[in-house]
């Protein structure tokens, strides 16, 4: 057994039930952390003129923020409507659950690191600083992109639909904040993909040439995935607007998890089975494949 391994062994083992006290006791603090920022959204005041005059409304934290988004995401021709009487307070709510889940996502990051941190060989703990950061940047330029780019679009590619049919350019005020909200958060997660490639491929569950290989097939599917969670219908233009970076995000992830594979980097998962290769050029096969897919040479 290795050295780092026999420490861990040795120092950190700990029974199945105390594993699970600990998991609930972290994710109890996540909970307790989501409350606490949920609640601050909702009655925090956004600045405190109010104390001059205690008696007036104040506006909380969270009208401010969605006060603001209205103004960069709507377009100016554009009017919100409440429609429903609880559309409001449903609004209010759900804006600020959201926005405290925000706040709570760094936390809820950090407590399950520190809960599979004993579990893992240094090496393998190096590897999270530059996953978590990659993962952090992608989802961050992601929703960027969907709240200042595809949002605005979405909803300006609908106006003209509008005025063919002579109605007034009136959105519901919760279809308005779905849309941003869904927009965003989609897009956010699906330029985080590559990190995962790379991550699963650096370990040896994937391999690049299954990917490479099936390229058309892939990115038909993302298409068809696009179509699927873009809230605007399917809008054409839309959904390539999404696929576009997903095919570029695609090809950047094949492009440095290739290098691993190339330089012999690839781990093994310590609780995965060893994968066979091509006893000639290396790639990586299924255990019943006669030929190599990729020189197709006979293995037997």
């Amino acid at each position: 057994m290795p050295e780092d391994a026999e420490g861990i062994a040795k120092d950190r083992v700990m029974t199945f039930w105390e594993h699970t006290e600990e998991l609930a006791k972290r994710l109890k603090n996540v909970l307790y952390v989501l409350v606490i920022s949920t609640v601050a959204m909702m009655i925090l005041p956004a600045n405190l003129s109010f104390l001059e005059n205690p008696l007036q409304f104040y506006d909380p934290l969270v009208a401010v923020i969605l006060r603001s988004i209205r103004e960069q995401a709507l377009p100016p021709n554009v009017e919100l409507i409440g429609l429903e009487l609880t559309a409001p307070i449903q609004l209010y709510v759900i804006a600020s659950f959201i926005f405290g889940l925000a706040i709570t996502v760094p936390v809820f990051a950090y407590e399950i690191y520190r809960f599979v941190d004993p579990a893992l060989y240094p090496h393998e703990r190096r590897d999270v600083y530059p996953f978590a950061a990659s993962v952090s940047v992608l989802f961050v330029v992601g929703a960027l992109f969907g709240y200042r780019v595809l949002t605005p679009y979405i909803i300006g590619a609908m106006i003209p639909f509008f005025t063919a049919v002579g109605a007034e350019p009136t959105i519901a005020i919760m279809d308005f904040y779905s849309i941003l909200f869904t927009t965003t958060l989609v897009t956010g997660l699906t330029f985080t993909f590559p990190a995962f490639f790379v991550l699963l491929v650096k370990y040896g569950i994937l391999s690049t040439g299954m990917f490479r290989r099936n390229r058309r097939y892939l990115y038909a599917a993302f298409f068809i995935i696009c179509m699927i969670l873009t809230p605007d219908g399917g809008f054409p233009l839309g959904n390539l607007m999404i696929w576009i970076p997903m095919v570029l995000l695609m090809e950047i992830g094949i492009f440095f998890a290739r290098r691993y594979e190339k330089r012999g980097e690839v781990r093994r998962v310590r609780w995965l089975p060893e994968r066979p290769h091509c006893k000639f050029c290396g790639e990586a096969i299924s255990a019943d494949e006669v030929f190599c897919p990729k020189c197709g040479k006979a293995q037997k």
